[in-house]
């Protein structure tokens, strides 16, 4: 009988180790939108970025877990690159500009005026400049699994933003320091934060308006603080490359076959944000007219206009202060 027991003890120690491990390997995910479905039901798309990743590797049955860490409960959002480049994180969902402090030239890929739409975004990730971005990334340990291009616009409590005109004597939450550049040019005032926190400051008055991508504005209801968005339309000035990064420490720890999966899920999950970023555009449009709130929209000429603004503030200085910085603009201007 106690040979039984003992047997049965074994059994059911060896059981539980197999239950426990059942995952060779486990990584983190962290980024920084809701991961709770909207009212809609739907998610916002940088969270299904990552988690088109997750599942697609759970399927691939390579003994990959991904846990996502959503809505900053892991890090912070610009707080995410150096862990990443040591291994302590894994994966993030990641607006790269968000880690210019540490590499300047990342502030590239969000400079105004430089992408003007979707399309103009697509022929950026071949364009020479992207692949000197990519080649700064690799090269401080990070390995790009899914690229992704973000549209986004402006919105304020006080007016409609179409021209630079408009944001004189506003206080505006920008992107990054760039757009800062751009909009004090305009005689605006910045207040800087996560897009995250745009509510709150427009809520307690600390902003008057903002610029963030369309699903920012969808995913974090600033409508209920707004009375008019401008979204990207045929001219825009804001889009943000913000894709999906693994650690290169974390990458080169898999095998063959692991390294294989998550390459093949980063390009689902790419493939799955071109077909959502125009949809993302239309879904902030549907959302703030359904919300009562004005929709401007810019105009060739108020394009241009920026962009002679850009040329003189964020240009300038990111071409003065960046050793590569006058090529890398010369580059970003090149791609037609």
């Amino acid at each position: 009988m106690l040979k039984k027991v003992s047997l049965y003890f074994t059994a059911l120690v060896l059981v539980l180790s197999t239950v426990g491990s059942a995952y060779a390997v486990t990584l983190k995910a962290s980024h920084q939108w809701p991961g709770t479905p909207r009212a809609d039901g739907s998610f916002d798309p940088r969270h299904e970025m990552v988690q088109i990743i997750a599942d697609e590797v759970k399927k691939a049955n390579v003994d990959i877990d991904i846990r996502i860490y959503p809505a900053k409960s892991l890090y912070k959002p610009k707080e995410q690159w150096k862990p990443m480049t040591t291994g302590q994180l894994d994966i993030s969902a990641f607006p790269l500009g968000y880690a210019s402090k540490f590499h300047p030239e990342f502030s590239a890929t969000l400079m105004p005026g430089t992408v003007k739409n979707h399309d103009h975004a697509l022929r950026f990730n071949k364009s020479p400049m992207m692949k000197e971005i990519k080649k700064i990334i690799n090269d401080a340990g990070v390995v790009v699994l899914s690229d992704a291009w973000l549209g986004g616009g402006f919105a304020s409590k006080t007016k409609c933003i179409r021209n630079p005109s408009d944001v004189k004597g506003q206080v505006m939450r920008a992107a990054g320091k760039a757009f800062n550049q751009m909009l004090e040019g305009a005689g605006a005032g910045i207040q800087s934060m996560p897009s995250s926190e745009i509510y709150t400051g427009l809520q307690t008055g600390v902003l008057t308006g903002a610029n963030t991508s369309s699903g920012s504005f969808v995913s974090y209801k600033i409508y209920e603080q707004v009375k008019c968005a401008t979204p990207p339309g045929k001219f825009g000035l804001w889009f943000m490359y913000e894709p999906i990064l693994i650690s290169k420490k974390s990458f080169e720890a898999l095998n063959d076959e692991q390294k294989k999966a998550l390459l093949a899920a980063g390009k689902k999950s790419e493939a799955y944000m071109l077909g959502q970023v125009e949809a993302l555009d239309k879904k902030m449009e549907d959302t703030y007219k359904a919300k009562g709130v004005e929709l401007a929209y810019m105009s060739e000429k108020d394009y241009t206009d920026w962009v002679e603004i850009a040329k003189n503030t964020s240009f300038k200085e990111f071409s003065d202060k960046v050793p590569a910085g006058a090529s890398l603009i010369e580059k970003a201007l090149a791609v037609k």
